[in-house]
């Protein structure tokens, strides 16, 4: 990252910026960085100024506690008046549940696009969030990094075994630098249920795709979405997961913010 804005608490968001034309922000999910969603940036920045920035907590970016899901909305505010005053947004996973918070609130933001927000649209998901919340909380107040990246990899639905060998790889450490944002991307996805009020508040263009071959309830969350908004649109990509692939994603972001979110006077 080669620049910083400063947020309304005080907090320096650092980013990068690459591409000509009007500006599309990447947020990225729990457990990463703007370098998870940076391989976006080449499909993109023929026509956009592409913004790739580590969100408060994480990577180049400061953190001010307390933290409030608000203050990540203001450092979305702060971006977009840094790079012109308004932007599209793209969010990947719970970073897509922080684009539609942002886009409800009545940021200047041109329009929106989120890949499989893991909404608990299944039986039991509330109350499977709840535990998980408890469990992550008591883990990161007793200091348990280790295990607060572990509870977050059993929810993503990782095999022990995938789980085991990342405790014993050299990627570990960074993972455990990363868990207490984990607490962040939680509070971002609220009790996990649909917000269908808030989603009926988005003002904008709302793009919310999935993979085919995700499980059968992310695809129902991403339509959720789409069902919810206004001005939703629900798209699947052939042979996808939630690790989606950018040469996939990248041409079909491209062409909904080419049509759904022209710059004044376009």
């Amino acid at each position: 990252m080669d620049k910083k804005t400063i947020s309304g608490d005080g907090t320096p968001i650092a980013y990068r910026r690459t591409g000509r034309g009007p500006a599309v922000i990447l947020v990225s999910g729990a457990m990463s960085t703007g370098a998870t969603v940076a391989p976006l940036a080449p499909f993109l920045e023929d026509r956009f100024s592409v913004v790739v920035y580590d969100r408060r907590g994480r990577g180049e970016s400061g953190d001010t506690r307390p933290y409030a899901v608000a203050r990540e909305v203001e450092d979305l505010a702060a971006l977009i008046e840094a790079v012109g005053g308004q932007a599209a947004l793209y969010g990947m996973s719970s970073g897509g549940a922080l684009v539609l918070r942002a886009a409800a609130s009545g940021l200047p933001v041109r329009a929106a696009a989120v890949y499989e927000v893991p909404f608990a649209v299944y039986e039991g998901g509330a109350e499977e969030r709840a535990e998980y919340t408890e469990r992550l909380t008591e883990a990161l107040a007793q200091g348990r990094r280790g295990d607060a990246v572990e509870l977050f990899l059993r929810a993503t639905g990782l095999a022990e075994a995938m789980i085991q060998g990342a405790r014993r790889s050299p990627m570990w450490p960074g993972m455990e630098t990363l868990a207490p944002s984990l607490a962040y991307d939680d509070a971002v996805m609220g009790d996990g249920l649909v917000p269908e009020e808030l989603l009926a508040s988005v003002p904008v263009p709302v793009l919310s795709i999935a993979g085919d071959a995700s499980p059968d309830w992310l695809r129902r969350a991403a339509r959720a979405v789409t069902d919810n908004v206004p001005q939703g649109v629900y798209r699947e990509l052939a042979g996808q997961t939630h690790m989606v692939d950018p040469h996939e994603l990248g041409p079909v972001l491209a062409e909904f913010f080419s049509t759904a979110a022209p710059a004044d006077g376009d």
